[in-house]
């Protein structure tokens, strides 16, 4: 049982991060157990996640199959959700009822808060063994590091500042994709004289915020983008950068079919995949998917960066971390991390993830245009990459959620100006940012 002021500490962890009440667990989607040769059942890790697109099972499926080999069961529990916002809150109800799964999808620096509390296993003994620090990225080593000791399996990276063009639609025109913010212009009024929506986009509060983080990096770079995201500067968010990218993000909406709907990101991707479209701008999950549907990239679709992005790394990393709980599992959690950093995995995982290995000499023989040119800028190192927002790579839950919603509302209410919303942001930053003090 959990200690009492362990509990207490996770409910201030759970309550500080949960702005709506926890909901119920849907139904957990079925899978098979594995058995041995004399058909007895191994052991089993319940495994709580959001991967529930084509693309993402089919990612999913590698992991389930090496486990099997081990005569360990993975226990699906997937939760339906981008951006994890579901999977989020079930995994504290769990943990706050005692049930915490042995294994669960985390990303970014909100499982070093769980690692804090003590309840995740430290995968110190299979880092050391696997060369884990020689093997990786020093952005995702550094990441999976909390006061000294591994506490998550990385899987995979991904980039989030992708545009997406269909190039039956481009050649059909005769357009090229577009490299600057004039290109883009041009090329989005002539799809839009051709009767066709130049840019999909959905009013979901994550997918919006995900493309006006794009945004911040293409009007910026890096260095201000972490002074904006990680460093919640009160003086970065009062800088005329930031009102330029909330005025593209308004000025954007006309290239996007009106009224913008909340509709799931696999919705909007099929948009592209169909040609209703022309460019969508999505991490690299959804070419996952377009693979899962049988499109390849330079045939069906094409891959670029997001004007003003091409040097740079918008990202994001897929992790593990495993609960400790009694320990009785640490023997088949320690078999799941040695398989998420296997070099089959890294490679099979991440072709259908549509994210690249977190190894920094991987095999690329596998990788299509898209994967090497990210595997290439996130190889540039620190300078050129910057850590999603959204996608929990930059600060903490409450903040990440405060600043999502007002985009959110930014986005959906055309009588809130720019500078309103700047303004409103710079409170938020000022009210939690590290030091509290406007500098």
């Amino acid at each position: 049982m959990m200690g009492e002021a362990k509990l207490r500490a996770v409910c201030v962890l759970v309550f500080a991060f949960s702005a709506q009440p926890v909901f119920a667990a849907p139904p957990v989607t079925p899978v098979m157990p594995a058995v041995s040769a004399n058909n007895n059942p191994g052991p089993s890790l319940q495994v709580l996640h959001w991967w529930t697109s084509a693309g993402e099972r089919k990612a999913v499926g590698v992991l389930i199959n090496k486990l099997a080999e081990q005569n360990i069961q993975w226990r699906d529990f997937a939760i339906p959700g981008g951006a994890g916002i579901g999977a989020g809150k079930v995994l504290k109800s769990m943990v706050l009822a005692g049930h915490a799964p042995e294994v669960t999808q985390l990303n970014g620096v909100i499982f070093g808060e769980w690692a804090d509390l003590g309840l995740l296993l430290e995968l110190d003994t299979v880092a050391t063994q696997g060369n884990w620090q020689k093997l990786l990225f020093p952005t995702a080593w550094s990441l999976l590091n909390n006061h000294g000791h591994v506490v998550a399996a990385p899987l995979g990276i991904h980039r989030i500042n992708n545009l997406y063009y269909n190039i039956a639609v481009f050649n059909r025109l005769g357009l090229r994709p577009p490299r600057s913010w004039d290109e883009f212009d041009q090329v989005a009024a002539k799809l839009k004289q051709a009767g066709i929506t130049p840019l999909a986009q959905s009013s979901e509060s994550w997918q919006v915020a995900t493309l006006f983080e794009t945004l911040v990096l293409a009007e910026s770079g890096p260095a201000y983008y972490r002074e904006l995201f990680v460093d919640l500067s009160p003086r970065a968010f009062a800088d005329a950068r930031l009102l330029h990218a909330l005025k593209r993000l308004r000025n954007l909406k006309q290239v996007m079919q009106l009224p913008v709907r909340e509709r799931a990101w696999t919705e909007i991707a099929h948009q592209l995949a169909d040609g209703e479209a022309g460019m969508f701008i999505m991490g690299d999950w959804a070419k996952g998917d377009f693979n899962a549907w049988g499109l390849s990239a330079d045939q069906q679709f094409g891959c670029a960066a997001v004007p003003g992005t091409a040097d740079y790394h918008l990202y994001s990393i897929d992790t593990l971390a495993m609960f400790a709980d009694d320990y009785s599992h640490q023997p088949a959690q320690e078999v799941l991390a040695q398989i998420a950093m296997s070099p089959a995995v890294q490679s099979d995982y991440n072709k259908f993830k549509g994210a690249i290995p977190v190894w920094r000499s991987p095999d690329t023989s596998k990788m299509d245009s898209c994967s090497l040119n990210s595997w290439r800028t996130f190889s540039k190192g620190a300078a050129f990459q910057a850590p999603s927002l959204v996608h929990r790579m930059a600060t903490d839950e409450t903040t990440k959620d405060a600043i999502v919603a007002e985009l959110r509302r930014f986005f959906v209410d055309d009588q809130i100006s720019e500078a309103e919303v700047q303004r409103k942001l710079a409170s938020i930053a000022r009210a939690l940012s590290r030091t509290g003090k406007v500098e």
